[in-house]
C-alpha cells in the first residue's frame, strides 16, 4: 500500500475495497464512495465537509496503518464504521458513538427541525422535551439545540447507553443548561409532564436477526429486538404516554418496518403517519388527546 500516499488516493481505494466486498451499507451512508469518506475523515479526526483542496495531502505511516486495519476492520469483520471512527454525523451533527448504543439513523431529526409542524405549532416553543429509549442521546440534544430554553430529559434503561449520552452532552457544552439524564424502564423513573415526548424503541422482530446484515449484530440486541412482533415495549407506551404529555403534548413514535404490525395490532386507531423528505418511515406523530381517547375507549 506504499502507494497510497494523500488522502484522495485513500479514499480512492477504499471505495473500491468497499464495493469489491459485500459489505452493507445503512449506517449513515448509502454508497461505497460516502462510507469510504466517513471512514478515512472519521479515522483522521477531520471534519466531514473537509475542503477538496486538503484531499491531495500527505498521509504519514502512522496513519496509513490506521487506515489500513480500519478498512480490513470494515470489510472483514463488518464492524460499521462509526464503530470504528466512534463518530456519525446526525442532524448535520458530529456526536460521538460506541458499541454500548444503536448508531444513529432516525428520520425524527428532520421532523425536530421542522419544529415538529403540523402537529405543533411552529410558533411556540416546547417547554419539557422528553427523549424515551434515548441511547446516544442525539434525538434528545437535537432538541435541545432547536429549543435552547427547554428543558431536555435523556431516559433509557440501559446505565451504558446513558454514559454515552452523557459523552454527547458534554462534546456540545450542554452541562448544567437544562439537559439531563435518566435510568428508566419506559416511563417508571420518569416524572411530570411533557410537550414532546420523542421516542425510537427498540422495534425489530426478534425472527427476523436470522435474517438481518452481520453490521447490526455489533450493536445492542436489548437496543434492537421487543418481542416476536417487535411491539412489545410501544404496546406499553402506548397505553401510559398520555399520563406523561401535557393537554396539548404530542407523541413522536418510531417503529420504522414494522409500522404495518402496528397498525394490525390496533386496526381501529388512525395513525398519523409522517412522510420524509429524505427517506425514512414508520414513525407517527399521536395527540394527547388521541391517546387518552384511545385508552378510554379501551383500545390501547
Amino acid at each position: 500500500m506504499q502507494e497510497l500516499r494523500t488522502l484522495l488516493d485513500w479514499l480512492r481505494y477504499s471505495a473500491s475495497e468497499l464495493a469489491r466486498h459485500d459489505v452493507y451499507f445503512g449506517h449513515g451512508t448509502d454508497s461505497p464512495l460516502d462510507e469510504a469518506a466517513a471512514l478515512v475523515l472519521g479515522m483522521l479526526s477531520l471534519p466531514y465537509d473537509l475542503s477538496m483542496d486538503y484531499f491531495h495531502a500527505r498521509v504519514t505511516e502512522q496513519e496509513a496503518a490506521m487506515l489500513a486495519g480500519a478498512l480490513q476492520r470494515r470489510i472483514h469483520e463488518r464492524v460499521p464504521v462509526p464503530y470504528i471512527t466512534q463518530r456519525t454525523l446526525y442532524g448535520g451533527y458530529d456526536f460521538y458513538v460506541d458499541e454500548r448504543v444503536l448508531i444513529p439513523r432516525s428520520p425524527i431529526a428532520e421532523l425536530i427541525e421542522e419544529k415538529l409542524a403540523p402537529w405543533w405549532p411552529a410558533e411556540q416553543a416546547p417547554e419539557r422535551v422528553l427523549d424515551l429509549c434515548c441511547g446516544s442521546g442525539c434525538i434528545g440534544i437535537l432538541a435541545k439545540m432547536a429549543h435552547p430554553e427547554a428543558e431536555v430529559v435523556l431516559a433509557d434503561i440501559d446505565e451504558d447507553a446513558l454514559a454515552v449520552a452523557e459523552i454527547n452532552i458534554d462534546r456540545f457544552g450542554m452541562r448544567d443548561c437544562g439537559i439531563e439524564t435518566l435510568q428508566s424502564d419506559g416511563f417508571s423513573q420518569v416524572q411530570g409532564q411533557f410537550d414532546w415526548i420523542l421516542c425510537n424503541p427498540p422495534y425489530v422482530e426478534a425472527p427476523e436477526m436470522d435474517e438481518i446484515a452481520p453490521e447490526f449484530t455489533h450493536e445492542p440486541l436489548h437496543a434492537l429486538i421487543s418481542g416476536e412482533d417487535g411491539l412489545n415495549l410501544t404496546q406499553q407506551l402506548l397505553a401510559q404516554a398520555a399520563d406523561y404529555l401535557t393537554p396539548e403534548g404530542v407523541l413522536i413514535l418510531e417503529v420504522g418496518m414494522t409500522d404495518y404490525l402496528l397498525e394490525e395490532a390496533y386496526p381501529e386507531l388512525d395513525f398519523s403517519w409522517i412522510e420524509f423528505t429524505r427517506g425514512g418511515q414508520g414513525v407517527c406523530a399521536i395527540s394527547a388527546d388521541e391517546l387518552m381517547a384511545w385508552r378510554e375507549a379501551g383500545l390501547v
